[in-house]
């Protein structure tokens, strides 16, 4: 190394992006602000602003079918498959109340603008609706012949309508005052998928599968006029006036024709299985915008599956128009008044719900602001680390991409390569987010492709079909328009099974590939001339990579070790074993003085080379880690994997220093404060700080020298009430080990009894492990007071006989001994003499070697009582109960 550098000891873990959605139910607060979503068995509340889980409300273990929200998001409702329906506070995620009420799932819920009544629509065909309070049901609704899929209340209050549709193409309208069906809109011919008010309250909007669009007039429940949309509808959205859609709409409504808008005209928004946006306007059944294409429209119906919009409302306050797709992404458009005139739909949020596995990825960008993520998808996506929010999407492979790599080229753009399923590679641009070039020729699945670190001007590819091809950059230009194909410059037959990992050397002169027949070998660029062959692991290798400074390269296995080899003539420098399961990536930093790994353990795993440690692991991911990105400025690292979960590392070394040296600093402080506090008698301060500071040691002799005093109890009282409960708890824990202890139990005992006189026992049952605590006091309590009576009752002879004998003058007062203690002295004494007596006897029934045996090992006890000190009774007398 040509000069010093710091070596890393940690890595915390700062951000996560989580999957927060699975799709299903989900709820909108009133301001904007966050979302409910259903995830599997489980609710998340979740951040609109950056994707991040605010909360997450574990279910029953069933899958979460219906979710809503109350108007003023204090109350969140929601229900699985076991049919129960749950009342939660979203402040405190606590279930209020819950009961069951259908005979089938329950597939649809709305909160009645009052918050009071809760419907409720399920697959029994039933309508029902609750008392939010109490939780019994208000009206019991049949009638549809199918399940019902949505509910609506009317948005006024006062108006206590309730609207439901059905898969059997019908839409109700039931009115709550008469508790009776008032209409039955019959018009579609398939499922009734969404329903809307317009702003006036007198228009009903429903869409359906049959593609087309209803307008009911609620006065007298008429089909106002049918409006054919050309696909099949899952959402409709009346447009109110003060949206920033009318305003810009009021061009495109004039270049149709209308040069006054009608007060009875409707501007409606409709998404479907297209997955395009489009505007409409009821009078003429005007078709007024149109989305060109967005990252989920469809363009084939092999595609329609897993396409597509399946959900879209209106957001509050002018924040723009909110689409579900059906791959769990939520997006958030913005009308824009185009240059020309007319309407622009402009994307500014996307939130990705589930990610599904992760298998490759890298950080994007001169400063390393993004973060390019292939999934298991045809779209790679890339991410905002400021936000964790979904920038853009690169969409153009065909099948799934299995692998991708990033450089910033010479002019300062930054490119990404993408290699997929569909055998072929992809370069793109990440300023204009389009494909420039495509590289086809390949007859096998591309699992890796690397950019060259010095020149940019061309990367390499390795596909399952074992073959490696170098592709030429030249003719890339910046203001290239059309998506040019790439030629291949070098091909080579690398491999007898599937590569799985691609290097390029840090001066451009090798490449290094890694594959399943267990070898890795070196090329010379540009025309993949075979160097060397690294032979030695037995599993297949996942990952190779060049040393940045050093003539070697690293290789992690599928045979759990990780090894550094010698460029020069192929041999292993070094051999790192501690992964328990496969090795699937591992990466240099520290300027290859360190390197980190993950694999399908699970764990991420920091090392130093020169002394073959580990010296961290980490633990959290559920699942394989495919993917790890080391930033090359910041040597930030990003980890993703099976659980569809994307960690973000942050070398923490400087500052666990700083905090070491701070702890350390305010440590001395406090101790230094502590010990003035004792030397002033302020034991109250005294107590919380050894107690804050940990230090069991002072914390005795604090209690020692205050039970030494005359008003002990008021100073240790005073002194606990200052406590909280971790630090009750700290303190019982101190007090479970001196009671262990003779010398130390009266200390013990007198700050146990302190501390229960105290604290009520609702508080005391709140400590943590209380009962833990106490099943490891009671015992040894109970042997100190057991020897604290035989001590007792041994002193009744001592006094009597001393007494008789005239050496000592009984503590009367001036008045005489009580009948009643010379009777119970007399007891002692026979007692002792009954025992005597008895012992005797048995002595007399045994041989005369083994009572000799006997007869010492009395003298010696005898011995020993004798010795006890007066002053081992008096400290054991204070804390007896008699005493």
């Amino acid at each position: 190394m040509t000069s010093a550098v710091t070596m890393k000891n940690n890595y915390r873990c700062a951000q996560s992006l989580q999957q927060f959605y699975t799709g299903g139910p989900y709820a909108v607060s009133s301001d904007g602000s966050f979302l409910v979503c259903a995830c599997d068995d489980t609710i998340k509340i979740v951040d609109s602003a950056n994707a991040s889980i605010k909360s997450t409300i574990d279910g029953d273990s069933e899958p979460v079918t219906a979710i809503s929200l109350s108007q003023d998001n204090k109350f969140l409702f929601s229900a699985s498959h076991s049919r129960q329906i749950r009342v939660w506070d979203v402040s405190s995620l606590k279930c209020l109340r819950s009961w069951k009420g259908h005979e089938g799932p329950v597939m649809g819920m709305s909160c009645h603008a009052s918050g009071g009544l809760l419907a409720t629509a399920g697959a029994d065909r039933k309508v029902l609706v609750w008392d939010v309070d109490g939780g019994f049901c208000t009206h019991y609704f049949k009638g549809h012949k199918g399940v019902v899929t949505s509910i609506m209340f009317h948005p006024d209050p006062n108006r206590l309508l309730l609207f439901s549709s059905s898969d059997d193409s019908t839409i109700r309208v039931w009115d709550l005052t008469n508790k009776k069906c008032v209409a039955v809109l019959e018009k579609h011919q398939s499922t009734v998928t969404s329903l809307s008010i317009s702003e006036d309250g007198w228009t009903l909007l429903s869409a359906g599968r049959d593609k087309v669009v209803n307008l009911w007039n609620l006065h007298d429940y008429s089909c106002k006029i049918t409006v054919p949309t050309y696909e099949a509808m899952e959402a409709v959205c009346a447009i109110d006036s003060g949206s920033p859609f009318t305003s810009c709409l009021a061009l495109s409504i004039q270049q149709h024709g209308r040069k006054k808008i009608s007060s009875s005209s409707i501007q409606f928004i409709t998404v479907g299985e297209r997955g395009i946006v489009r505007i409409w306007y009821s009078d003429g059944a005007v078709c007024l915008f149109e989305q060109k294409s967005s990252d989920v429209t469809v363009s084939s119906d092999k595609e329609e599956m897993r396409r597509g919009f399946t959900s879209a409302m209106m957001l509050p306050s002018g924040q723009g128009l909110l689409c579900v797709t059906a791959d769990q992404q939520f997006l958030i458009y913005v009308p824009e008044e185009h240059p020309e005139g007319g309407l622009n739909l402009v994307l500014r949020k996307r939130l990705i719900g589930y990610n599904e596995e992760i298998v490759d990825m890298k950080f994007l960008g001169e400063e390393e602001q993004y973060l390019a993520v292939a999934t298991s998808v045809e779209q790679v996506r890339v991410y905002d680390l400021a936000s964790m929010s979904c920038s853009y999407v690169l969409a153009g492979h065909t099948d799934i991409v299995l692998c991708l790599d990033t450089c910033v080229s010479s002019s300062g753009t930054a490119l990404i390569v993408t290699g997929s399923k569909d055998n072929s590679v992809r370069l793109w641009e990440s300023q204009s987010n389009r494909c420039i070039g495509v590289g086809i020729g390949h007859m096998g699945a591309v699992g890796a492709v690397a950019f060259t670190k010095k020149q940019r001007n061309f990367f390499v590819s390795g596909s399952s079909d074992r073959t490696l091809k170098v592709w030429s950059l030249d003719g890339l230009s910046d203001d290239l328009e059309e998506v040019i194909n790439l030629k291949a410059k070098a091909v080579v037959a690398a491999h007898d099974k599937d590569i799985n990992s691609l290097a390029v050397a840090p001066n451009d002169s090798l490449v290094c590939s890694g594959s399943q027949d267990r070898t890795a070998c070196i090329w010379r660029l540009p025309d993949l001339v075979s160097v060397v062959v690294l032979k030695g692991h037995k599993r297949g290798i996942w990952s190779v990579e060049f040393s940045p400074v050093d003539q070697c390269v690293i290789t992690a296995s599928g045979d759990k070790t990780i090894k550094i080899w010698a460029i020069s003539d192929g041999s292993c420098l070094r051999t790192f074993e501690g992964h328990t399961s496969s090795v699937i990536r591992a990466s240099f930093i520290t300027r290859g003085a360190q390197f980190v790994s993950c694999g399908a353990d699970g764990l991420v795993k920091l090392w130093t080379v020169k002394t073959n440690e580990c010296i961290a692991t980490y633990d959290q991911h559920e699942e394989k880690i495919w993917a790890l990105a080391v930033g090359k400025k910041t040597e930030m690292l990003a980890t993703g994997g099976g659980d569809a979960l994307i960690n973000l590392w942050y070398d923490s070394t400087a500052a666990d220093k700083e905090e070491a040296f701070r702890k350390e600093e305010e440590g001395v402080l406090r101790g230094q404060e502590l010990e003035n506090a004792a030397l002033d008698a302020d034991y109250t301060k005294a107590i919380q700080l050894a107690t804050q500071l940990h230090r069991p040691h002072k914390l005795f002799e604090l209690f020692s020298e205050l039970c030494r005093k005359r008003d002990a109890e008021v100073h240790i009282e005073k002194a606990l009430c200052s406590l909280d409960k971790e630090e009750f708890h700290l303190l019982l824990q101190y007090v479970r080990e001196w009671n262990t202890k003779p010398k130390l139990c009266h200390i013990a005992q007198f700050v146990l009894l302190r501390v229960f006189s105290i604290l009520p026992p609702t508080e005391i049952v709140e400590i943590k492990g209380i009962g833990e605590l106490l099943e490891a006091l009671i015992p040894y309590s109970h042997r100190h007071f057991s020897r604290i009576d035989r001590l007792e009752r041994s002193t009744f002879l001592l006094d009597y006989t001393l007494t008789g004998m005239s050496v000592i003058e009984p503590e009367t007062d001036g008045r005489e001994l009580k009948e009643e203690d010379v009777n119970r002295f007399e007891n002692a004494e026979e007692q002792q003499l009954a025992g005597v007596a008895l012992e005797e006897q048995n002595d007399n029934n045994e041989p005369k070697e083994i009572s000799r045996k006997k007869r010492k090992s009395h003298k010696s006890k005898d011995g020993r009582h004798k010795k006890e000190k007066v002053v081992a009774y008096t400290s054991a007398a204070a804390i007896s109960p008699q005493a």
